[in-house]
């Protein structure tokens, strides 16, 4: 199974408005860190702002947030969300199929159900997981929050 690019990007900007929620997070600062085009960023933040996994605001001091925490955000809900107007096969395009095997084929039903199974184990996964004591990762996408902590001496 390979997945859009729109969703890498999608996860990338809900981990770096996850490890920066305490403040508006700017669009150039996450293309960035996430290594992308701040073109292909505006549609991505604008789709997860309609499905309602982020906040925007515009003018002078605005940004993005989280729209609802980061406990309440299921990697599987994210990738259902992104990818569902990208069917996995040709056989799942309504109105564009045109495999003639599709009424004999024993394959589809399995892949249907292959693709379930995996939405059913991103289900179990929350976006705070992805965040939440990710020392890595809050080195990579908010440096200042990890640098101003305490230093632990042995």
């Amino acid at each position: 199974m390979r997945l859009t690019k729109r969703t890498n990007i999608s996860m990338r900007v809900l981990m770096y408005c996850g490890a920066n929620n305490d403040r508006l997070v700017t669009k150039s600062e996450i293309a960035e860190c996430c290594n992308t085009s701040e073109n292909h960023l505006a549609q991505v933040i604008n789709r997860l702002g309609q499905l309602g996994f982020l906040h925007t605001q515009r003018g002078r001091n605005g940004g993005i947030t989280l729209g609802r925490p980061m406990e309440e955000i299921t990697v599987g809900e994210v990738f259902r969300a992104v990818e569902s107007s990208v069917p996995i096969t040709e056989c799942f395009a309504e109105g564009e199929n045109t495999c003639p095997l599709v009424n004999a084929c024993k394959l589809r039903p399995a892949i249907a159900r292959a693709t379930e199974a995996f939405y059913h184990e991103l289900d179990g996964m929350l976006l705070s997981e992805l965040v939440c004591g990710n020392d890595s990762l809050m080195q990579i996408m908010a440096p200042a929050a990890c640098m101003s902590r305490p230093a632990l001496h042995a």
